[in-house]
């Protein structure tokens, strides 16, 4: 439940309901007892000119006939009587009803004295007593029943707050949905956007507060891009200057006289060389302007195979007579290389295994050296990051193979995972989607 509330539209729903509810229940609320009381008020008003009237009647008439005018005054809620004293309850406290009735009697007939008027309550809720002095002091009783209390609507007001909440959900989903719209699209751009492709604006649309955000991210977008390229540009060019002293050093250990010292002098230019070739490989990256077209990966993993083996190394290839996918081959081929590569360098052999798994496309490469250790998985794919305690530096290598194929991976819309087998060795799965989502 918390996380269907996670999102702006339905938290402006649940905002404008709960308002919208508070408020609706809170004047029906107030509009019900202001009603109430105007309804008390007025019934207390005819009540009072009936009594006046009934008061009055009889004071026209001869005694023996206002019994009989009384009778015929009867009706509704009054039954009228003619007496010589008051039937009332005057000793009992009067409620604010009978003294809202007293107070209008005595408005509509200000000759009755205070004591010409005595209404009192009963123990019954809906029966009161009322008498009024005549002016030969016999008295006109009343006893009043009142009508049962209005029920205040209950199911009404539900019933009408219940489709007010509705509509409000309704019209609030609406427009939540419509002014969220721009930052989904938005959303789904940004999600869309890959840091090894070339730089794409967002477009800058919609309502002002979504067009200065689709600006404030293009600029910071553009001034990343900016940064990163002139940090990679920097980079290699110190790598490519390298080349030169490194070439003439080449050139010099020859002179040396010692072979051993002429040997390892030989030995680290070549590692110094190959750092800097790994390194401007990684700095070059996925070449995103390589087009991408249908490409078939068996006959490229059986060159990479046979080179393999033409050096005299252990390789091996299970793979259907032909699959089909749509990348880029030139960093295809250096992923897939990086990675046999890395195989037969640290496990001695490389088997590579490719499947049709539906919509992807599988392809492993076992070896069966010392592995990685389980909490080093993910480490070992950052770049420049070697595992001295299972793999020597004798070995080869700057730490860059498994980093470069997992960003061609990613640049493809599919991973690289790296898993030890149950039997030794290291499993790389690189998962490749059958359709690229972007052909160029």
């Amino acid at each position: 439940m918390i996380r269907r509330l996670d999102s702006l539209a339905a938290r402006t729903a649940v905002v404008a309901v709960l308002g919208i509810v508070l408020v609706h229940l809170a004047s029906l609320w107030t509009y019900q007892h202001a009603m109430e009381r105007e309804r008390r008020m007025a019934h207390a008003a005819r009540l009072a000119e009936q009594l006046v009237s009934v008061q009055r009647a009889l004071a026209l008439v001869a005694p023996d006939e206002r019994e009989s005018v009384a009778h015929s005054l009867s009706g509704g809620v009054i039954d009228a009587h003619w007496n010589r004293a008051p039937v009332t309850a005057p000793n009992r406290k009067p409620l604010l009803r009978d003294q809202a009735l007293e107070s209008q009697v005595r408005a509509l007939a200000p000759v009755l004295a205070p004591e010409d008027v005595v209404i009192g309550a009963t123990d019954d809720p809906y029966l009161a007593f009322a008498a009024l002095r005549l002016p030969d002091g016999s008295w006109a009783n009343v006893r009043l029943f009142a009508p049962p209390p209005q029920l205040d609507g209950g199911h009404g007001s539900v019933l009408s707050t219940s489709l007010m909440a509705l509509g409000v959900l309704l019209l609030s989903l609406a427009i939540a949905a419509w002014l969220t719209r721009p930052l989904r699209a938005m959303a789904r751009a940004v999600a869309q956007v890959q840091p090894d492709r070339p730089f794409a604006p967002l477009p800058e649309n919609g309502p002002r507060e979504v067009r200065e955000l689709a600006h404030a991210f293009n600029g910071m977008q553009a001034r990343i891009a900016d940064l990163i390229g002139r940090r990679t540009q920097a980079l290699v060019a110190v790598s490519h200057d390298l080349r030169t002293p490194m070439t003439r050093l080449r050139f010099r250990a020859e002179d040396v006289a010692d072979p051993s010292l002429r040997e390892a002098l030989v030995a680290d230019i070549s590692e110094m060389e190959q750092m800097v070739e790994a390194t401007l490989s990684y700095l070059r990256g996925d070449n995103a302007q390589e087009p991408s077209r249908p490409m078939d990966l068996v006959p490229l993993l059986e060159t990479i195979v046979n080179d393999a083996r033409d050096q005299g190394r252990e390789a091996q290839l299970d793979a259907p007579a032909s699959l089909v996918v749509a990348g880029r081959p030139i960093a295809l081929k250096r992923a897939v290389t990086n990675l046999v590569e890395n195989a037969l360098s640290y496990g001695g052999s490389a088997h590579l295994t490719l499947a049709d798994a539906g919509d992807r496309v599988s392809l492993t490469v076992r070896d069966h050296g010392p592995g990685i250790p389980e909490a080093q998985l993910e480490t070992v794919l950052e770049p420049f990051v070697r595992l001295d305690a299972s793999r020597s530096r004798a070995t080869g290598g700057v730490g860059l193979g498994l980093t470069i194929a997992a960003a061609a991976a990613r640049s493809h819309g599919g991973a690289l995972i790296l898993a030890n087998h149950p039997e030794g060795g290291l499993v790389v799965t690189l998962t490749l989607p059958r359709i690229a989502a972007e052909t160029n």
